[in-house]
């Protein structure tokens, strides 16, 4: 029998493993995993293991979630011996990496939910640390990442849960490999390709992957140096290879030299953790006294604070003054997060001094955070003058150039001349190909011409009508809100996303922000607003040099101090009064403790979606991260490093849905626009960073079309599809017109018309689709996987919010005040809701019954919610019952089980679901069939009742 193309390749990659130093060790199963480990334990720590105490060993690997697991694999561990003496050992040698056991096998069984046999697996010291899962070429890389989700829900918590110690995955399908660390909230899209260090991707498995990143040292040191455990949300994250190559070269540049230098990473690209990762290492080096971590703005130093003890719990205490600050310079604190402008105070105020004077002469290495900003001044020149065995080193997104640099009290200086030579440098248009970052979609709408004086009268574009007439009059600011207004929802996916709107002073803010409350009151939108802005003297950005300017803080002092009049504090007050009704606060301008409470619960809330605009002038445009912000309104001149930044707060990867960054400019900042790119990345990056113009993609559409209808050329050609590869072909052509789709209704000028295909065509066409959704999803009976088992459907393409409980409740109070004629057109329409909702068409058999029996004895649709909420818990409660009578299951039992499965999101193992079962258990040969029955109908109920909406209203 001829071999399948997905065993050649992995036959091929453990030979390469083996010729690199990896022993083949043959693992068939549990027993064998198990046995293995001993052997290798026992070898690495120059210890023996009798029966019993290995026992011991396994019940200290067995405790734990993944997270947990990931702390004890690096934790020396300790029993008692069967004679009482202590006994310590290690799991993995995290000092010396290259020093631990390296084994490689492949087709280990693990029988669990169900049986799975796993590909290829890298043992460390016999533990499953690495596991490869490999698809044959031409198949999508999301399958096999798929197929380990597949296998987190089914497999890897089975018995003694050893592959739960699985710290980094890779999946290939030959010619494309990509890695990730083992965090199961994480989507396709933040997975990762290993490149070399000047950022050319190592893609193909057998040629450059395997050799430099699954090197024994090096997947090893990956493990040991390069995983991050962040306590704040119990995940394990890996660094991607450019944060990898900056920290190497920062690290070596400290223990050879002392020079002073920095990091270009473009915004957006995970800085915060390379520069976490980097301090953590160098606090360990025995020549360094400290490390101190400055940012700019006291905004940013909470939040940076808060990012560093995230990953590391506890491991920073946020400087709040001066003298805490110099007090943690005096003590044996490592690690300090601190301002510039607390540290400016440290060295030159009389009272600290006598402390600070102290620390003159230690190895204290110093690293800038946005070092494109606010240090380009005295503050900087002030702390080289005063420390003098130190070493700087600046992150940035924007350098400084000469061609952007902002003149000031020592002339124009550059990222260069204060930092020195840039060790990494990872730009946008990198971040862009290797998808860790999105392109933008950026529209140009309301661009102002004059007249020209020439006889033919033509309209003459220009970009100097900047006006404070013009840009604050009063018909022009209405005329933006109502363009806002009307376009939000189509921008932000149905409010999936968030957005902000940055404008050019605190003065136009004010007129923005009450035009759109006045326009809220009016009942022309429900939008969520809210603001935030500081007391500058001036926060106009007129000369648009491309410095966002500081923001002072506020403090319980005569407002004059600001230079911002009472009359803009009352507004702000104001303001702040209307979030406080809209959230349940109590904040103010009173003191900065209130404003800044204020501005972490605004932080909070944009980034939890509960706030749709977020109106600023400069805040929030540096230093902000919010995956699920996608828009960003503009009315202000911005420019260089200014516009990069303030576009970047949108491009974060969250998932397919947000496809792009969408900017919407009410300026003529094109020029700025292109001018900034070719500054950040060369002159030809236009086309890689800002997506194609609408009518490239009206053009994509039709070719889709065209594909689809070659292979269903009509809606019931898809029932005609003969073999799931007939059937996998149709489900990839329409998911290509999905993400077009998708791209398309984000577009102002987007109307359904432009398209080949008519919405109803594409609506049925998607029932279809979801009809084969469905089969997949809830066929668990078959002893085959199924090819389509692992495609990712991606059903937030077509996912839609709105359509809750609270919309299918206002439909049939429709339906039932509908005129005669109409009903069974309305009930239609309904139910075709159902059958195309994701969602919902677990639903649909409950509620067209509800619709024949019940909506016509209800007399007041005021009473429908009740009697649909009444209905639908009578439902369940009888759907739950009939689930345990059928298959004697324990009431009590599956209850729990069902919660544990909804807080867990990990279907149940075959002997959780067994073990539900009342008298007489299952045989052995009747176990698998009896276990996939009772899984499935509790999945389909939880489908039914639980997903989706669980209550009414």
């Amino acid at each position: 029998m001829a071999k399948q193309p997905e065993q050649i390749l992995e036959e091929q990659l453990v030979t390469q493993l083996q010729n690199m130093g990896y022993g083949l060790v043959t693992i068939v199963d549990e027993k064998d995993l198990l046995t293995n480990l001993k052997v290798q334990l026992e070898k690495h720590n120059k210890k023996e293991f009798t029966a019993k105490e290995f026992d011991r060993v396994l019940n200290i690997l067995n405790k734990g979630s993944v997270f947990e697991k990931a702390k004890t694999l690096r934790e020396r561990q300790h029993i008692v011996k069967d004679n009482g003496e202590d006994l310590y050992f290690e799991f993995i040698n995290t000092e010396h990496w290259c020093q631990n056991q390296f084994q490689v096998t492949h087709q280990v069984s693990i029988d669990g939910v169900y049986k799975n046999r796993y590909d290829v697996t890298l043992l460390i010291n016999g533990l499953p640390l690495v596991q490869i899962e490999l698809k044959r070429r031409g198949l999508e890389l999301k399958e096999a990442f798929n197929q380990i989700n597949r296998y987190q829900r089914h497999s890897f918590g089975a018995n003694s849960a050893l592959f739960q110690y699985v710290q980094i995955f890779v999946i290939s399908n030959g010619v494309n490999t990509k890695y990730y660390a083992n965090n199961r909230n994480q989507s396709f899209k933040q997975t990762f390709y290993w490149t070399d260090v000047a950022n050319n991707r190592l893609t193909n498995i057998l040629n450059g992957f395997t050799t430099d990143f699954l090197d024994p040292c090096h997947i090893s040191k990956m493990i040991c140096k390069y995983i991050v455990l962040s306590e704040a949300y119990k995940i394990l994250m890996v660094l991607r290879p450019y944060q990898y190559y900056a920290v190497e070269a920062l690290v070596e540049t400290v223990k050879n030299t002392n020079k002073n230098a920095y990091i270009w990473h473009t915004t957006g690209s995970g800085k915060t953790l390379t520069s976490f990762k980097a301090s953590q290492i160098l606090m360990n080096l025995p020549q360094v006294k400290k490390v101190v971590f400055v940012v700019d703005r006291k905004d940013l130093d909470y939040q940076t604070t808060k990012e560093f003890n995230s990953f590391s719990k506890g491991s920073i205490d946020g400087t709040d003054n001066t003298k805490a600050l110099v007090n943690q310079f005096s003590d044996d604190t490592k690690l300090i997060v601190t301002t510039i402008q607390k540290l400016n105070t440290a060295i030159s105020k009389k009272q600290y001094l006598s402390k600070m004077d102290k620390l003159k002469d230690e190895r204290i290495v110093f690293i800038f955070d946005e070092c494109h900003r606010s240090q380009f001044g005295e503050t900087h020149t002030r702390i080289k003058s005063f420390f003098n065995n130190i070493q700087l080193f600046g992150f940035t997104g924007t350098p400084i150039f000469a061609d952007n640099a902002v003149k000031n009290e020592l002339g124009k200086r550059t990222t260069k001349e204060l930092f020195g030579e840039c060790l990494h440098k990872y730009v946008i248009t990198d971040a862009i190909k290797d998808e860790n970052v999105l392109k933008f979609s950026v529209e140009y709408v309301g661009r102002y011409k004059q007249k020209d004086d020439s006889k033919t009268n033509i309209d003459i574009e220009v970009e100097d009508i900047d006006t404070k007439e013009l840009m604050e009059s009063p018909l022009r600011l209405n005329k933006i809100a109502d363009y806002i207004i009307d376009n939000h929802n189509r921008k932000t996916h149905s409010r999936e996303f968030t957005a902000m709107f940055c404008v050019s002073s605190v003065e136009t803010l004010i007129k923005y922000y009450e035009i759109l409350q006045a326009k809220k009151e009016e009942g022309k939108h429900n939008l969520k607003i809210a603001t935030i802005f500081s007391y500058a003297t001036n926060e106009d950005d007129k000369d648009a040099n491309g410095f966002i300017p500081e923001e002072l803080d506020i403090a319980a002092e005569p407002t004059e101090k600001y230079g911002l009049n009472s009359h803009s504090r009352e507004k702000l007050d104001a303001f702040i009064v209307d979030y406080n009704t809209m959230f349940g606060t109590k904040f103010s301008t009173k003191d900065s403790v209130l404003f800044y409470n204020y501005y972490n619960d605004i932080s909070k809330n944009v980034k939890n979606k509960k706030i749709d605009i977020l109106l600023v002038v400069n805040m929030f445009l540096t230093g902000f991260d919010s995956p699920n912000l996608n828009t960003m309104y503009v009315d202000k001149n911005l420019k260089h490093h200014g516009l990069i930044q303030a576009y970047s707060r949108t491009n974060r990867i969250l998932n397919e849905q947000k496809s792009q960054g969408n900017i919407i400019v009410f300026r003529n900042l094109k020029k700025a626009t292109d001018d900034a790119i070719a500054l950040f990345s060369n002159k030809d990056a236009i086309d890689v960073i800002i997506m194609q113009p609408y009518e490239d993609y009206v053009q994509q559409f039709g070719e889709a079309v065209n594909e689809l209808l070659k292979i269903v050329p009509t809606v019931n050609s898809v029932n005609d599809l003969q073999s799931e590869k007939e059937e996998l072909e149709f489900i990839k052509a329409f998911r290509e017109l999905m993400r077009i789709k998708n791209v398309l209704t984000t577009f102002s000028d987007f109307n359904g018309e432009d398209l080949d295909m008519d919405e109803q065509l594409f609506e049925d066409y998607k029932s279809k689709y979801l009809d084969l959704y469905d089969k997949v999803k809830n066929d668990h009976s078959k002893e085959k996987v199924s090819i389509l088992e692992d495609v990712d459907f991606e059903l937030e393409l077509i996912h839609r919010d709105e359509i809750n409980v609270t919309y299918i409740l206002k439909l049939l109070a429709s339906l039932k005040n509908a005129d005669p004629k109409e009903k069974s057109k309305k009930q239609k329409e309904i139910i075709d809701l159902l059958t195309g909702e994701a969602n919902l068409r677990s639903k649909r058999e409950l509620i067209e019954r509800f619709i024949l029996e019940n909506l016509p004895a209800i007399e007041d649709t005021e009473d429908l919610p009740d009697q649909f909420e009444k209905y639908w818990n009578e439902e369940q409660i009888k759907a739950f019952k009939l689930l345990v009578q059928e298959e004697n299951l324990s009431e009590e039992k599956t209850e729990q089980l069902i919660e544990n499965y909804l807080f867990a999101e990990r279907e149940p193992l075959r002997d959780e679901l067994l073990d539900l079962i009342e008298g007489e258990k299952p045989k052995v040969l009747e176990r698998k069939k009896t276990g996939d029955r009772i899984l499935s109908k509790i999945v389909g109920f939880v489908e039914t009742f639980v997903n989706g909406f669980a209550k009414v209203g």
